[in-house]
């Protein structure tokens, strides 16, 4: 999906010349998307140079203003020593995919011998497909909506009970959306930031994805993506408060507005999901979920022939609260799934 090329001759080779617009519902399809709006003349947003700076983590970072915290980033590559990273950037710091998603490939280091396995998955063909960065050790949160016209029209926030990274490394990933009567000064701050980064870095009409860390003086950002939200997210989004995001990345890419329902506020229920995995040491039903917890979806498979997905993925979760504070209890249902029912 990443090679542009690869998308344009797909296309041509097939004849398609009646093309009413592009879609992808995956990071690593958003610059050939723009791209072949751009040579075949479709709606939606085409500029492939602006999309650069929401996949790429070092020019998204550098082209942000001061007041803006986040991490310290650099390229790097196989011939940069340890010490100089480590010195730059302290210790421990962190190694990724400059256009990565989803964490994979994504270390935390914190020795030379970390490092050196840390660079063993890039192929080293390339000065800026890795990227390495400060480490900020805080809880995540992130924030899902729709940028149109310069503003943002809709937007939720979304609490990580374990971050992506952690989840690659053998935990549940697992997230709620949170409540803002509960939580207004988060919101605010994750609001005035949302909407500095998209100002900054020239935003098209989109749904958007910017997540960010919670210290204890303010939100630290991670990084921003223009695409859909990863796992349940947008189903989330629907359950709760009634916006279809997929809906609204189908009208932008045709080229329309996007019309959205009344704002309800506060929703009835909030929702929060889980990525079932198969424990270790003892095999799992989806009865023996059923017993224990009270689901709005539930789906997992106990065969061992069923290939894990993402996040080592066998099924997945929903869950749902009026008050999302009972809703972050519920979800410590995770240390059920990771010990086996124990």
């Amino acid at each position: 999906m990443e090679n542009a090329q690869e998308a344009f001759r797909a296309v041509l080779s097939a004849g398609l010349r009646d093309l009413a617009g592009v879609i992808s519902v995956h990071e690593f399809g958003v610059f050939a998307a723009a791209y072949l709006r751009q040579q075949l003349n479709l709606p939606g947003n085409s500029d492939s140079q602006g999309v650069l700076f929401f996949r790429d983590k070092y020019l998204q970072k550098s082209q942000l203003p001061p007041e803006v915290r986040r991490a310290r980033a650099r390229y790097a590559s196989r011939t940069t020593p340890y010490a100089k990273i480590a010195e730059e950037l302290g210790k421990p710091f962190v190694v990724k995919p400059a256009i990565g998603a989803g964490s994979l490939r994504t270390e935390v280091v914190r020795s030379a011998e970390e490092y050196h396995r840390a660079l063993e998955p890039f192929p080293g063909e390339s000065d800026v497909d890795l990227v390495t960065e400060s480490f900020v050790d805080a809880p995540e949160i992130y924030m899902d909506g729709i940028w149109q016209g310069g503003d943002l029209h809709r937007r939720s926030l979304t609490h990580y009970h374990s971050s992506p990274l952690s989840a690659v490394h053998g935990r549940v990933l697992e997230a709620h959306l949170l409540d803002e009567r509960l939580h207004p000064d988060l919101f605010e701050q994750a609001e005035n930031l949302t909407k500095r980064v998209l100002k900054t870095l020239e935003a098209p009409d989109c749904v958007f994805h910017l997540e960010a860390y919670v210290e204890q003086d303010g939100l630290t950002f991670g990084e921003c993506a223009i695409r859909l939200p990863g796992a349940l997210s947008p189903q989330l989004v629907q359950l709760t408060y009634g916006v279809g995001l997929f809906d609204a990345e189908i009208s932008l890419a045709l080229g329309l507005s996007v019309s959205l329902p009344p704002a309800v506020r506060p929703p009835e229920h909030f929702h929060g999901y889980l990525l079932l995995r198969r424990p270790d040491h003892r095999s799992l039903t989806r009865e023996d979920f059923g017993r224990t917890f009270n689901f709005e979806k539930l789906t997992y498979s106990s065969s061992p022939d069923t290939p894990p997905g993402p996040y080592g993925r066998v099924g997945e979760a929903i869950v749902s609260d009026p008050d999302d504070r009972r809703l972050s209890r519920t979800i410590e249902f995770v240390r059920f799934n990771e010990t086996g029912g124990t």
